[in-house]
């Protein structure tokens, strides 16, 4: 099976800090429930989270977020990694792009990600399309993830099933996968 749990962004800025989202923080339970059940079945636990420097090219779209060194780039509390956990860093809304995400994958001999956290239709469809062109099987549990809007969640989740094989599953469904 060689599955893994991606967990995209899951940083202050974007839960209760400059990007806000009542959304995001109402995923948070869900995604705790599912990475505890991951790390007892020994299913790797990776954060890809952004840590911006001030030259980064996405800065000019949405101004300083998730800055190195800061309170907005640290993953959120509830959701404190493990010891166990590896954790990325990304620059860009892409989770493989000049990252050592995919050597790390190949490194656990995954094939299968579930992927959580936010923005759906930003950085999850992004890195969603990457983890398709290097040939993972992706499966996404929409109460895990979370966009702006539900119309931008429900787009970005139809979108990806329609161009990236995407399949969705239940958060009970994923941990019943593990027993």
């Amino acid at each position: 099976m060689n599955d893994a749990v991606l967990i995209i962004d899951m940083v202050n800025d974007f839960v209760t800090g400059k990007f806000k989202n009542p959304r995001a923080q109402a995923i948070v339970p869900t995604i705790s429930k599912v990475t505890t059940s991951a790390r007892n079945s020994n299913i790797p636990v990776i954060y890809c989270s952004d840590k911006h420097s001030p030259h980064d090219p996405e800065l000019q779209i949405w101004g300083e977020h998730c800055m190195q060194n800061t309170w907005g780039a640290q993953i959120i509390n509830e959701l404190s990694p493990s010891k166990q956990d590896f954790l990325i860093h990304k620059q860009t809304y892409c989770a493989f792009f000049q990252t050592e995400l995919h050597h790390l994958l190949r490194q656990l001999k995954v094939n299968n990600l579930i992927i959580c956290g936010v923005t759906t239709d930003i950085c999850i469809i992004h890195s969603v399309a990457a983890a398709f062109f290097y040939g993972y099987n992706i499966i996404i549990c929409p109460e895990t993830t979370a966009s702006m809007t539900v119309d931008a969640q429900t787009s970005a989740i139809n979108y990806m099933q329609k161009i990236y094989s995407v399949k969705t599953m239940s958060s009970t469904d994923i941990i019943d996968r593990w027993q």
